[in-house]
């Protein structure tokens, strides 16, 4: 139907251009807030009623009567009512509703998708420091990051996946203490045992197999440890790489694979962070005050200067994150988008004002940010709040195998990622119409079941006569159908995977009323093939957003 709507709006631009110059450029059509009145609304009287020195309903009238003359409103458009001060709603034809089965036949998996361009797009996510296994807040952010690459490919987008790290510092530090302690035979509760070393079961597990000598392989590195208790470079090399590959094991459980492991340790080695601060110092943008070396954020925004480098020499965390941004940028990668909970908020001035002061060409509001909250979990009503192997937290892999990596995905992409969000492990699990991943998958599973009880040739479908799809229900779910496109467009501009999933439950509620209004294997063969057509490009347009998010959509359940 995208082919209908296109027609219908370059009619409108075409109208509006007579009435006032450039204001062709302004047509655009949006869904009725209730389904009674009409298919697409029109505001563009009210918008020009101004400027021409018009009652804005008197200028409806006029322009209702000029697009009711055009071929394309007079083949598509059913009627066209004037509702309120001057809003123009359009009740399309049946065969125009129609058009988007066929549409969706023909495009299959492509179809809501545009052609690959040029344009590539930065999206950095999950990015934990290997001390411990990933909680359900990277599970969040791992959800989040993958369905926002995936809806940014949808619009042709050119996606790398990168996953940023740090190799050394304090966690390092304390993660190769902890480990070293365990080798030594020390555990949590002894006297020798620090406060502020980690105490899941992990750590005594990379401890035996660093006394064992193994080898450890991650996506991005490998090290084989000497099993030497006293040799805490190789302990804290071993440490890293192990975690580095329960982290990998986690993000396979999960589906998800990057395409970059970016070090921070590699930012000092090759000079960045040193060349960073000079650059600032030389633009004149620090100050040294206290011993210190402070950073003039405020002439960027931020509520006060910010400590570049501290009285003992070492560097405060927002330096080399400016220093990675110019990377991204000298890399090319002039649209990035960061994913991070929203801890990391206060990081965004002290970030955008550091580039801009560096003065490297980048713009104002780089990089674009996508901020979201914890998560709590809940089973049997009660929250769950630690894992016995990571011991303070419940992980990525305990949610997954108490539920699945689809009900995970799905769940944590339903809400908004800046609202707080509680998992239900109980309600994950239902077979029910109140699990919403079940609720959707159902209706997939339904129409292969519909197709296959059927038997015949899914591409003889594409021939079908459409025609005998013009009942409420049919409509409506045809309507539904035509939303998938716009929907995705719209989601990928404001980085709102959550509005695919809010679409895919109501698609899945239209088809469910459809199935309970409407047989579908009639004797008639003509209404059969037609209703087979439709339920077709609806498991097809189900399927399609299901793999956005990345859950899969099954055929049996």
């Amino acid at each position: 139907m995208s082919s209908v709507k296109n027609e219908l709006l370059a009619a409108l631009a075409a109208e509006l251009e007579k009435l006032v110059q450039g204001a062709g450029a302004q047509a655009a059509f949006e869904s009725p807030k209730q389904a009674a009145h009409g298919d697409f609304a029109c505001n563009s009287a009210m918008q020009l009623a101004k400027p021409l020195k018009m009652n804005p309903r008197a200028l409806g009238e006029q322009l209702k009567a000029a697009l009711e003359a055009t071929p394309a409103f007079a083949r598509w458009v059913a009627a066209i009512e004037i509702a309120g001060p001057g809003f123009l709603n359009l009740r399309l034809t049946p065969a125009a509703k129609q058009q988007v089965v066929r549409q969706v036949l023909q495009e299959s998996l492509q179809y809501g998708k545009k052609p690959v361009g040029q344009s590539q797009v930065l999206v950095e996510f999950v990015s934990a420091n290997p001390t411990g296994p990933l909680h359900v807040g990277h599970g969040r952010q791992a959800a989040l990051g993958d369905a926002i690459c995936n809806v940014l490919e949808t619009q042709g987008l050119r996606v790398h996946r990168e996953f940023y790290y740090n190799d050394a510092g304090v966690q390092i530090e304390t993660l190769a203490n902890s480990v070293q302690l365990r080798a030594r035979g020390f555990k949590p509760g002894d006297a020798e045992w620090p406060e502020a070393a980690y105490n899941g079961d992990y750590i005594a597990e990379i401890a035996a197999d660093f006394l064992a000598g193994k080898t450890v392989k991650a996506d991005d590195r490998s090290f084989t440890a000497s099993g030497q208790v006293e040799d805490r470079d190789s302990i804290r090399q071993f440490a890293v790489a192990y975690l580095r590959h329960e982290q990998d094991k986690d993000l396979q459980a999960f589906r998800l694979k990057f395409d970059e492991y970016y070090l921070e340790s590699s930012l000092y080695t090759s000079g960045r962070v040193e060349a960073t601060v000079k650059r600032l110092i030389d633009a004149g943008k620090t100050y040294e005050q206290d011993g210190a070396l402070w950073l003039r954020t405020t002439d960027y925004g931020d509520d006060k200067d910010r400590v570049m480098r501290k009285t003992d020499g070492g560097y405060t965390y927002f330096v080399p994150d400016v220093a990675y941004h110019i990377t991204k940028w000298e890399r090319g990668y002039h649209k990035v988008v960061n994913i991070q909970g929203t801890d990391h908020h206060g990081t965004i001035a002290r970030v955008r004002a550091g580039l801009q002061a560096a003065d490297v060409g980048i713009p104002v509001g780089y990089p674009d940010y996508v901020l979201h909250t914890m998560v709590r979990v809940v089973k049997g009503g009660q929250e769950v709040k630690i894992s016995k192997r990571a011991g303070s937290y419940v992980t990525l892999r305990d949610l997954i195998e108490w539920t699945s990596a689809d009900a995970v995905r799905f769940f944590l992409l339903s809400r908004k990622p800046d609202t707080e969000y509680t998992f239900d492990i109980d309600l994950a699990v239902s077979k029910n119409n109140d699990n919403p991943v079940y609720y959707v998958q159902y209706a997939h599973a339904r129409i292969c079941s519909v197709l296959e009880a059927w038997g015949g040739d899914k591409s003889s479908l594409l021939e079908a006569d459409l025609s005998p799809l013009d009942t409420p229900a049919a409509q409506a779910l045809m309507l539904q159908l035509a939303k998938y496109p716009d929907m995705l467009t719209s989601a990928a501009q404001d980085f709102a995977p959550h509005d695919i999933t809010f679409y895919l439950r109501e698609l899945a509620a239209s088809y469910h009323s459809y199935y309970d209004a409407e047989r579908i294997l009639v004797d008639d063969e003509s209404v059969k093939k037609a209703r087979l057509a439709l339920v077709a490009a609806t498991a097809q347009v189900l399927h399609n957003g299901l793999s956005v998010l990345g859950v899969s959509a099954p055929t049996k359940m």
